[in-house]
């Protein structure tokens, strides 16, 4: 199997089983009805993950996968709050990388990790991918090794930001609260780009010429 299709394989059971989990809980949710959903053998999910938990990873990972695409192109000569207006644009124009459904999942599973420790693991996992391709990220804009220190300090601060937020956000919308604030998509990827301006003292959301 081809690392394409192995990974479009783990997306569609992970697909099935975040809908599970979120539907009836995880504990309530076997390896054979995860099987079942996607139409595959029960050895087959076990080929593929560790444990029925692991299987959220992929969903889990969706979360990010919009984020750092659009940090990898993010142009020097941009601010971070002027990068993510014009990716605004595209993303109206051409669609995200990650469709709605399952961003929404990621949510979900996102806001059963307060209470499901092995879910939280998956969440963690996502949130240290980020944190690492941030330092390269951070790296490139600083003209510094993705080692040094600095780099990573900020990029641990700016992975902070993004997993709070992403947890008051995903907390908020599916407890179906007041989402007044939210639904101004430009006003809250600004609120990123200042929450991490701040959360890294300035070093990074500035232009760099």
């Amino acid at each position: 199997m081809s690392e394409a299709r192995r990974a479009r394989l783990r997306l569609e059971i992970s697909r099935e089983a975040a809908r599970l989990f979120w539907e009836q809980g995880v504990a309530a949710t076997s390896g054979d009805q995860i099987a079942a959903a996607v139409g595959l053998s029960t050895r087959t999910i076990w080929r593929h993950f560790r444990s029925k938990e692991s299987c959220a990873e992929p969903i889990v990972l969706q979360g990010t996968v919009t984020l750092m695409s659009v940090l990898r192109d993010w142009p020097r000569e941009r601010s971070l709050e002027e990068h993510l207006d014009a990716e605004l644009v595209r993303f109206r124009d051409e669609g995200p990388p990650v469709g709605l459904a399952d961003e929404r999942l990621g949510r979900k599973m996102i806001r059963l990790a307060d209470t499901e420790p092995a879910l939280r693991t998956a969440w963690l996992m996502a949130c240290d991918q980020l944190e690492r391709q941030l330092a390269a990220v951070i790296a490139g804009r600083l003209e510094r090794p993705a080692g040094d220190l600095e780099v990573r300090m900020h990029a641990a601060a700016a992975a902070a930001v993004v997993r709070v937020l992403d947890e008051h956000i995903g907390a908020a919308l599916l407890a179906d609260a007041d989402t007044t604030e939210f639904e101004d998509t430009a006003a809250v990827s600004r609120r990123y780009a200042q929450a991490i301006r701040e959360a890294t003292g300035g070093a990074i959301g500035d232009p760099v010429t």
